[in-house]
């Protein structure tokens, strides 16, 4: 997993600038088990009218973000079968925010590594919610 690291800068008085990312993240939504094959959690998604699942080893900790865009991409691999589970593709983690990131450096990480939702995770692992970028 990588934690987005942040940089110190001068702080002005705008309260902006001190919004952290728990301030504005949303809800963790839906979250699931890594061992869930990606046909459950397109239906899981489809259910929940949502583009991305938090995934939880079997000690309830995250272990990463998938979208829907991703599970379609994998879906329509040759390779691909019905046995394919979320831990297979869900790689090591990615990206995610301490709940104390200030929402300034989380946005600009997102938007350079183009990512449409952040998980947000305590230092115990367990996701607390996900900062998404609006259109």
């Amino acid at each position: 997993m990588t934690l987005l690291q942040t940089h110190p800068r001068s702080m002005s008085t705008s309260t902006s600038v001190h919004r952290t990312v728990a301030d504005a993240m949303e809800a963790a939504g839906p979250q699931v088990w890594d061992d869930m094959t990606v046909e459950a959690a397109l239906s899981v998604m489809a259910a929940a009218r949502t583009g991305h699942l938090v995934v939880c080893d079997e000690d309830g900790q995250f272990t990463g973000l998938v979208t829907r865009a991703r599970l379609t991409v994998v879906r329509d691999t040759s390779g691909y079968t019905d046995r394919v589970r979320l831990r297979d593709i869900a790689g090591s983690g990615g990206p995610f925010a301490s709940p104390q990131t200030p929402v300034a450096e989380a946005e600009h990480a997102m938007r350079h590594r183009r990512l449409r939702a952040l998980p947000v995770v305590d230092e115990h692992g367990d996701a607390l919610g996900v900062l998404a970028l609006s259109r």
